[in-house]
This record gives structure tokens, C-alpha cells and sequence, in this order.
């Protein structure tokens, strides 16, 4: 169950969680307790589940997402320091410092994604053609019901 966790873990990961860090990670929003179905446990699961990734293939994410984590962990770090300040800023009626800060986000958050773009398209190497249309299929799908939901929100 570990090793699929950690699994359906990279997949979503290399899926969208660039908003997950883009949102700066603010309340219980964040790529772990997001309350969309690509980001709960149960979600990636159902993922790597339909995408009939083999143990290798499995094996190949896991260690991909490992590296990616260990070799990015510092500017995750700085991000969340950077967004903790910025909104300490904005609390305490700091404007000027809040705007410097969030000029310091837009830049930290094109590099993340970018990172993320990168880790993306190697996740796509370890997949098959087929695989990488379902998963287009399924992005798709995901990004149409979203949209549905955003359509029917009360103001």
C-alpha cells in the first residue's frame, strides 16, 4: 500500500499541483488536503489504477518523484517562508513590504512551475503512448467537471 501511495502520489503530482504551491499553500488548501479528487489519497489511487501502470513503471515515478522532491525542497521551503511573510505583511498593514514580497511570489512561482512542467514531461517519458492519452483524457475530463462546478457556484 506504501509503494502505491507513493505511486499515485508522483502521478497527481506531475498532474497539476502546480496550483497546489501556486495557492501558496494557504489553510488546509494545499496539494495533501485539497478537496478535488486528483489530490486526495484515494484519488491517486484511482489514477494510477486506470492509467495500469506496471511495476516498473511504478518503480521508475516513485524514484522520480523522490529526486524531484529531494532536489527542489529548499525552493519549496523558500516559497512557503515567502508566502508566510508576505501574509504577515498584509496583516500588519505592511504595503510596501507586501507588494515587494509578492513580486518575490510571482518570480518563485514561474520557477516552480517550470520545475513542474520539467517533471511533467519526464513523467510522460515513463508512460506509454497509450497511457499518455488516457491521461490527457482524464485531465480533460477533470478540467470539464471542474469548470462545471465553477459555473454553478453561488456569487
Amino acid at each position: 500500500m506504501n509503494m502505491k501511495k507513493t505511486i499515485t502520489t508522483a502521478v497527481a503530482l506531475a498532474l497539476g499541483t502546480s496550483l497546489a504551491f501556486a495557492g501558496g499553500g494557504e489553510g488546509k488548501r494545499g496539494m495533501h488536503h485539497g478537496r478535488h479528487g486528483m489530490h486526495g489519497e484515494a484519488g491517486m489511487a484511482r489514477m494510477a489504477e486506470k492509467l495500469n501502470l506496471t511495476d516498473a513503471q511504478k518503480a521508475q515515478l516513485k524514484e522520480q518523484r523522490a529526486n524531484f522532491r529531494a532536489s527542489n525542497e529548499a525552493r519549496f521551503e523558500t516559497h512557503k517562508d515567502t508566502m508566510r511573510q508576505y501574509r504577515e505583511a498584509r496583516k500588519a498593514g505592511d504595503t510596501a513590504r507586501a507588494e515587494q514580497l509578492k513580486a518575490t511570489l510571482e518570480i518563485q512561482k514561474g520557477e516552480l512551475q517550470q520545475l513542474r512542467k520539467a517533471q511533467h514531461e519526464a513523467m510522460l517519458g515513463i508512460l506509454t503512448p497509450e497511457q499518455r492519452i488516457q491521461l490527457e483524457a482524464m485531465k480533460a475530463e477533470h478540467k470539464g467537471r471542474r469548470g462545471d462546478k465553477r459555473q454553478h457556484r453561488p456569487n
